[in-house]
């Protein structure tokens, strides 16, 4: 992996989104989804990537 940002690609920022769903942090993986989003030209793909990658904070639910 490089250590530029300018350099990384839509599936690095995927792999990122996937390890941190692993690891239990949504919030992150949510950011770097939409960030893989923003960097795909095709706009279905990119509205996957999006769809996979929900922003945890409106898809939350309260417990009673």
């Amino acid at each position: 992996m490089t250590s530029d940002p300018a350099d990384l690609i839509a599936s690095d920022y995927l792999d990122g989104a996937r390890e941190m769903t692993a690891a239990n942090r949504p919030y992150l993986a949510h950011l770097l989804a939409e960030e893989a989003a923003r960097r795909t030209a095709d706009p279905a793909t990119a509205a996957g990537i999006r769809a996979s990658f929900p922003d945890p904070t409106t898809t939350r639910e309260e417990s009673n």
